[in-house]
């Protein structure tokens, strides 16, 4: 076998296992009424920001303990993972977003609502480009996931 055969098997093997490298994007949501962020994986570390309870954060790295993750502003930073609920929510990132009644732009508007406002997904399962969520105040139905962050 030819050193360029050879090189070509090795590539067309990691091209094999990329897809199985991939994983997909992780979230959570703050589970207390405040969750402190810290420049560190240690609560000596640099307090960074404080956090309200169910705002979405994308995970990038979980030590067990502690957690570093990307909030909607791109920031990342480390936070305590009992600060944090398996409960996924989604934050609006655009000032007057729809809420519908139905994942159809043409359905009734059940809701318009301001930028950073955290909702529940109801429902993992994308319809057309539209997600089930429910507002704090139990407003449910439809949002566009151009409308949201969290939700990848």
């Amino acid at each position: 076998m030819t050193q360029a055969s050879k090189n070509v098997l090795v590539c067309s093997f990691i091209l094999a296992l990329l897809p199985l490298s991939a994983t997909a994007l992780e979230y959570r949501s703050v589970a207390v009424p405040k969750a402190i962020l810290y420049d560190a994986p240690s609560s000596s570390g640099k307090k960074i920001l404080l956090l309200s309870q169910y705002y979405p954060v994308e995970i990038i790295v979980n030590l067990g303990d502690w957690i570093k993750v990307r909030d909607a502003q791109g920031s990342i930073s480390w936070v305590e993972a009992k600060q944090l609920s398996s409960k996924r929510t989604v934050m609006v990132n655009v000032n007057h977003a729809e809420i519908k009644q139905s994942a159809d732009a043409k359905s009734a508007l059940v809701a318009t609502l301001e930028k950073d406002v955290a909702l529940e997904v109801v429902d993992l399962k994308l319809n057309n480009g539209w997600l089930k969520v429910k507002h704090r105040d139990g407003v449910t139905g439809y949002i566009l996931i151009s409308s949201i962050w969290g939700f990848e």
